[in-house]
This record gives C-alpha cells, structure tokens and sequence, in this order.
C-alpha cells in the first residue's frame, strides 16, 4: 500500500509536473503568439512605410523629368530665338554697311554736283550771279559761294542786296553739326 500510494503521489507529482509544463509550454507559446503578431505588424507598418518612401521618391523623380523635359523645351526656344537675332543682327549689320557705302557715294555725288554748280555761277558774270543766287534758298546759296574762289565770291557778293549779303554771311560762319556716319 506503501507502494501504491507512493505510486499514486508520483503519478500525482508527474500529472503536476506534466500541467506546469503544459502551463509553462501555453504561457511560451502564447508569448511566441504574441511576438509573432507584433513583428507582423511592426513588418507590416514599415513595409507600408518603405512603400510610401518609394511612392514618394517616384512620384518626385516623375516631377523631376517633367520639369527637365520643360527646361530643355525652353532651352530649345531660347536656342531658336538666339539664333534668330543673331541673323537679323547679321542682317541688320550688313544692311547698314550697305547704307553706309550708298550714303558716302551720294554724299561723293552731291559734292562733285556741287563743284559742278559752282564753276558755273563762277563762270557767270557777277550781276548775273549775284541775281540767281538771290533767288535760291538761303542753305543753296551759302553752299555754292563757299565753293567759289573767294575773289568770285565778293564780286558776286558786291551785286547782292545788303540784307541777303548779311544773311549769307552769317551762315558761312555759322558752324553746322553733322552726325557722324560711323
């Protein structure tokens, strides 16, 4: 009987010993559980949180080539519109040289025209070119006596009336302004 109850309080230790292991094996296993449910969503949240980071690198790489197609289009335009004032100021330059060139041969022209009318009225007597250059504007006339021979000049100055010989004078000593042509 001895026997028998040392039988029955080992069998009692082992079923007790069996649960507190089995108490200890839930309480693991449950904590494992738990662990398990926490890194799931700790894995989860960051999983959810890489994807917005890599949602939001993408979505600003998409604004970034946008914004580099849009700079390199008006790049483009700027280039174009470069290009076209450098051949109009091309243009333009040579336009002037060829204005230039055609101004100083009429200038040549109107001086050598000039020359012309002057030996003409210095041929004339001096009444009669005194009376012609009475009639001609005043700029005409002081443009034509400057040209003659200055002894040409007074005899024909000599016939003019007082008042148109005053005028005159006054503007051959007047100093005109010219605008330079280069």
């Amino acid at each position: 009987m001895l026997i028998k109850r040392f039988l029955v309080s080992l069998e009692m230790t082992k079923t007790a010993a069996f649960m507190t292991f089995a108490r200890a094996s839930i309480n693991v296993f449950f904590i494992g559980c738990v662990l398990c449910s926490f890194l799931c969503a700790l894995f989860s949240v960051s999983t959810s949180a890489q994807d917005d980071v890599v949602s939001l690198i993408e979505k600003k790489q998409k604004e970034l080539k946008i914004k580099e197609e849009q700079l390199e289009k008006e790049d483009k335009k700027l280039n174009a519109l470069k290009k076209d004032i450098e051949e109009k100021i091309e243009k333009y330059t040579k336009l002037l040289s060829e204005l230039d060139i055609k101004l100083k041969q009429i200038e040549k022209i109107k001086a050598e025209r000039l020359e012309y009318v002057v030996k003409i009225y210095e041929g004339m007597p001096p009444e009669e070119a005194a009376s012609k250059l009475a009639a001609l504007d005043e700029r005409t006339a002081i443009e034509i006596i400057s040209g003659m021979k200055s002894k040409k000049a007074g005899a024909v100055l000599a016939y003019m009336d007082a008042k148109k010989v005053a005028s005159i004078t006054e503007g051959l000593t007047r100093i005109e302004k010219k605008f330079p042509t280069e």
